[in-house]
């Protein structure tokens, strides 16, 4: 059953998404995953009052939020999959936060969710190596649903916005962010030392969020307000 991408995104949106963009990802995706050409990207925006709070280290609340706001994603992409499903596309979520160690690219997922959005014109990646939504911000958090629908996109970037800013790059504990500013085709590591992170969190934040969140460079990104 034919469906557009108006359709699609009024869907979506009905669902509870704060925006979504769609994106064509051949040139992205992992050969295994060739069978979805096109990303659905779909964004859920972050508390203001609960990333307020962060300062040197993460909140409780914080990582209640984290963890609830993602299992919503998740049921989100779930949502949208057997959506598509039913109407004879194929289709493949992406977790929410998935972070595979011993991925080609350590800590990363089977598709990056940055990519997707970035693809879709919704914003760039900052100095923090997280993406940054055009209006929210680094205050949000991202789904993937990989399909073979034929969707409306243009593959326009947003070039970074970051400029001089570093203050990300001082504020993070962990000294991961190495301050360079994000171009198309650039590599994580160019910007930031996942491990790192993930050691510092793992080592200084194991009693708050099992050492899975921080959220401090999220808090002190001007691109939030």
């Amino acid at each position: 059953m034919k469906i557009t991408t108006e359709e699609l995104e009024r869907y979506i949106v009905q669902l509870g998404a704060t925006f979504v963009g769609f994106s064509d990802v051949r040139a992205a995706v992992d050969p295994k995953l060739a069978k979805y050409p096109y990303a659905i990207t779909v964004g859920i925006r972050l508390s203001d009052a609960i990333i307020d709070e962060i300062d040197d280290k993460p909140t409780f609340t914080y990582f209640s939020h984290y963890r609830s706001v993602n299992f919503f994603i998740d049921q989100l992409t779930l949502k949208i999959m057997l959506f598509l499903q039913e109407k004879g596309y194929k289709a493949y979520t992406v977790p929410a936060s998935q972070s595979i160690p011993d991925a080609a690219v350590p800590y990363s997922g089977v598709f990056p969710h940055k990519t997707g959005a970035v693809l879709s014109g919704l914003g760039w990646i900052g100095k923090n190596g997280l993406f940054i939504h055009s209006k929210y911000g680094p205050a949000a958090r991202l789904g993937t649903v990989l399909t073979d629908l034929e969707v409306e996109c243009s593959n326009d970037t947003i070039l970074s916005q970051c400029g001089e800013c570093n203050k990300c790059v001082k504020a993070c504990p962990a000294y991961a962010l190495t301050g360079n500013e994000w171009q198309i085709g650039m590599d994580r590591s160019d910007i930031v030392d996942a491990q790192a992170c993930s050691t510092y969190m793992n080592k200084n934040f194991k009693h708050i969020g099992r050492g899975s969140v921080c959220g401090i460079c999220i808090n002190v990104c001007p691109y939030r307000n």
